[in-house]
């Protein structure tokens, strides 16, 4: 490994480029994936957000298969129940690869500070019932939110959730319980030993050790870092780190961006990407669509300096309010993230609807644009199982005809790994 003696200086694009590298989003893959490459990816990530809305794939299988391309959705549960996996709080729910574990005993340790994630309130209020929770897990094995009937007579409270669900989830929170696996994306709560029978806090590093290595890991998989963008990747609480310090020491190297006034800090890992990318060697070719919680785009402060792209999921705003739609997915191009698209698979039909797709105002409608753009949307929803593409309504409208003609000529095959991780989890 060579570190560089001097401080290199980045073009934006040059920056950009060093940055997909790191997550996996450089160049498309040459080789078909393998089980394997699903914790491959995780590691690399350092954390797979975990999200719900599926009008397209769930979050997670969308950030995987924007790096790894067609795969089973099911290996990641094969993952988590293989014990490769563990879930926690991290960016924010995440899947974490176990050997990260010790590095978030402290938050567990440490409940009541995870904010709305633990109620203090309601251990000391609930307590009788949080104990007879763990004691049925403790007696009878490893249980769903939905094995507890609701008693209680009422569909409000905690984001609408029963008792029980409310307990596991404090008791999930302190450490307590862990997730042993999922069945039909839901999750199987039991007792942590049980789930990790090896563990000993004896083995959980210090604070100052767990806060230098999270700003490590974070700036390894970022690619670069802004000093302002690394306690969001893991949200670490202050006291933070300075990366100064660790350039100081030799864990980080420092380089520039053309434009910024600021320096970005560089995993020594990466030190012969950050060569390349000084040389203007990294060619980013991937086109491919991101989910909303993809690490490229979930820090929306980053995503505008680094991008120049402004983008702000809006499933939780009020429909009338909405600007592109209700889960936008961001378009990345070679390097640029060119655009967003709302989508919904209609898997029984086959179809995949684009019900808007917007461009960003810089977008040269160039053949090789079209056909990037096309044959990325047309991968997606073959993978969902739906060869058939939709186009509703683009920004600009001259779009629409250019996709549509692409489209048509793209070669459709259906793969159907999402009916096939439908099968399996309903089986």
């Amino acid at each position: 490994m060579t570190v560089p003696t001097t401080v290199p200086t980045l073009t934006l694009a040059a920056a950009r480029a060093l940055h997909l590298a790191a997550q996996g989003l450089l160049q498309p893959r040459r080789r078909k994936a393998v089980q394997a490459d699903v914790l491959a990816a995780i590691r690399q990530m350092g954390v797979l957000q975990i999200d719900t809305i599926h009008v397209v794939a769930r979050s997670p299988y969308l950030v995987l298969w924007s790096r790894l391309g067609d795969y089973p959705q099911v290996w990641l549960e094969q993952a988590l129940a293989r014990g490769e996996l563990f879930e926690y709080w991290a960016h924010e729910a995440c899947f974490i690869p176990v050997e990260d574990y010790g590095l978030y005993r402290h938050r567990m340790i440490d409940p009541g500070s995870m904010g709305w994630k633990y109620s203090e309130t309601w251990m000391r209020e609930r307590r009788a019932d949080v104990d007879a929770v763990l004691a049925h897990i403790r007696a009878h094995g490893p249980v769903r939110s939905a094995d507890f009937e609701r008693t209680d007579g009422q569909a409000g409270g905690w984001w609408g959730w029963k008792p029980e669900k409310r307990s596991l989830e404090v008791l999930f929170t302190a450490g307590v319980l862990m997730i042993a696996r999922r069945h039909n994306f839901q999750r199987v709560y039991d007792l942590a030993e049980r789930v990790l029978p090896g563990w000993d806090d004896s083995r959980m590093p210090s604070m100052e050790q767990t806060r230098r290595t999270l700003v490590l890991k974070a700036v390894k998989a970022l690619g670069l870092a802004r000093a302002s963008w690394i306690s969001d990747y893991f949200r670490t609480r202050p006291p933070r780190l300075d990366p100064r310090t660790l350039v100081a020491e030799g864990a980080l190297l420092e380089a520039r961006v053309a434009g910024w006034d600021d320096p970005v800090y560089v995993h020594p890992d990466h030190a012969g990407l950050l060569e390349a990318a000084a040389a203007g060697a990294l060619t980013p070719t991937l086109s491919t669509i991101l989910s909303p919680f993809d690490p490229v785009v979930w820090d929306r402060r980053r995503a505008q300096e680094l991008f120049g792209f402004d983008y702000r999921l809006e499933c939780y705003t009020p429909a009338g309010q909405r600007r592109y739609g209700y889960f936008t997915l961001p378009i990345l191009r070679r390097g640029a993230l060119v655009g967003r698209v709302d989508a919904k698979a209609h898997r029984r039909a086959g179809i995949f609807e684009l019900k808007s797709l917007a461009l960003e105002p810089d977008a040269r409608l160039s053949e090789r644009f079209v056909r990037d753009v096309a044959a990325a949307l047309q991968r997606c929803a073959q993978w969902h199982g739906c060869p058939c593409v939709q186009v509703n309504a683009t920004v600009p409208a001259q779009f629409a005809p250019l996709l549509r003609a692409q489209l048509e000529a793209q070669p459709k095959h259906q793969p159907n790994f999402a009916q096939q991780e439908q099968r399996e989890h309903t089986a």
